[in-house]
């Protein structure tokens, strides 16, 4: 008998262990160990700042979905990973003994990067917002509370190094949509600053006409915008950026003065597996070869965020690369195979589907990108705007979330996503 543990439990832990679970034989064991007691639905948080979802719409207990399934739970952090050993230790002291560790953790949320910067309870400094989790999305909506009262200037966008450009465009264009439905669009100024060195490079050198088109946008929805940009400190009320040039020279200083802000950090490993001696890069990212398995421990495999990916392309101002669901599952069935496949004596033969494919809520419409394969150059290279994204996404979410309630493992993304992507192009 074989003990696979599974150290996370969102979009990535969660599939990984139903789908391990109807694969594997049955005498395997299966643990997931998880930060939190919960699953949440990631990509619904921009509708959670804003009130258009509530906490409850978006999350679930994990202990009773996977104990359905036949799989065990511990719902604490991980707080040491003794690779040598063979073992991981979680909060309190508990000891779990492994033969295979997936770790599918995300990422940490990297706010100390920026002085001043994240929500108050990151430790960041809170002076600015994040919708990187569900609690700092409702932490937002409190403070749009009272911002609704008093409306002002709002910052939005990413800090140096981030890699997830998406979703700090969708809570644009959601928030501008919020207002206009309440009649506070003309009060309201928006800025968009990012480290990008384009408006719709998205951590993906641009994807189609991702650049044209999103920049035809902000215009369309009066968004003012500055790329190349450094944000170096937040101070209440102040973000200080410094734009930079295509060269990488600093060629002016913005001041700009916000009553709310929005901005996404960078990423980086989670502590305890950032520790492991030859597990990770400097970033803390687990280092894998093509097969999903650590490079260091033959024993270890990894998906989703927390890999390490190298960027697209260098650029000014440090960019990463967006890890898509998508993505993510495919790194997921690969580690599946490829576990199941050693345990019966084979070699691991599967591999993940490095491609780029997203669907973008713009509040009222919608922005939908296929970039096959990530790396320039592609085979596919699309990128297009329409209500269905708006629709799509919509019925994704409640598509994913239950089958997260069933326990299904059947590959949600490259079901949904892609027929509603494949349905668009035949459309258009």
């Amino acid at each position: 008998m074989a003990h696979i543990v599974i150290m996370g439990a969102g979009i990535g832990g969660m599939p990984a262990a139903y789908e391990m679970r109807d694969t594997l034989p049955k005498e395997h064991k299966v643990t997931v160990v998880s930060a939190t007691e919960y699953f949440q639905f990631v990509p619904s948080n921009p509708w959670v700042a804003v009130g258009w979802r509530k906490r409850d719409d978006v999350i679930l207990p994990i202990a009773p979905l996977l104990a359905r399934k036949g799989i065990d739970f511990i719902g604490r952090p991980v707080t040491a990973i003794d690779a040598a050993s063979n073992r991981i230790t979680v909060d309190g002291g508990q000891s779990v003994d492994y033969d295979y560790l997936v770790i599918v953790t995300g990422p940490k949320l990297a706010f100390h990067e920026v002085p001043g910067a994240g929500p108050a309870t990151s430790g960041g400094g809170g002076f600015t917002h994040s919708v990187c989790t569900v609690d700092h999305a409702e932490a937002f909506f409190a403070d749009y509370q009272a911002f609704l009262q008093n409306p002002g200037h709002v910052v939005i966008g990413a800090m140096p190094g981030a890699s997830c450009f998406g979703p700090a465009y969708e809570f644009a264009f959601i928030l501008d949509a919020d207002l206009r439905k309440k009649k506070l669009r003309h009060k309201v100024p928006i800025t968009f600053v990012t480290s990008e060195p384009y408006i719709g490079h998205l951590g993906l050198g641009g994807v189609g006409d991702s650049k044209s088109l999103l920049e035809s946008e902000f215009r369309n929805h009066d968004i003012k915008w500055i790329t190349n940009a450094k944000t170096t400190k937040v101070e209440a009320g102040k973000l200080f950026a410094t734009e930079m040039s295509d060269r990488g020279e600093p060629v002016k200083e913005h001041e700009i003065g916000f009553k709310l802000s929005m901005m996404l950090p960078a990423f980086k490993g989670v502590d305890a597996v950032a520790a492991v001696p030859e597990l990770c890069n400097p970033r803390g990212f687990v280092l894998i070869d093509e097969h999903q398995r650590s490079k260091k421990y033959r024993n270890i495999f990894s998906a989703g965020v927390c890999v390490a990916i190298p960027p697209v392309e260098v650029t000014p101002v440090a960019t990463g690369a967006p890890k898509t669901g998508y993505m993510i599952e495919t790194m997921v069935s690969a580690i599946v195979h490829n576990i199941a496949n050693e345990l019966v004596g084979k070699p691991a033969t599967a591999q993940a589907t490095w491609n780029a494919i997203c669907l973008a809520d713009m509040g009222d419409t919608g922005a939908a990108f296929v970039a096959l394969p990530q790396i320039p150059p592609r085979n596919v290279n699309w990128f297009k705007k329409g209500k269905w994204v708006h629709l799509a996404k919509i019925a994704f979410e409640k598509y994913f979330l239950r089958k997260m309630k069933t326990g299904s493992s059947e590959p949600a993304f490259e079901k949904y996503v892609l027929n509603a992507v494949g349905i668009a192009r035949l459309v258009k």
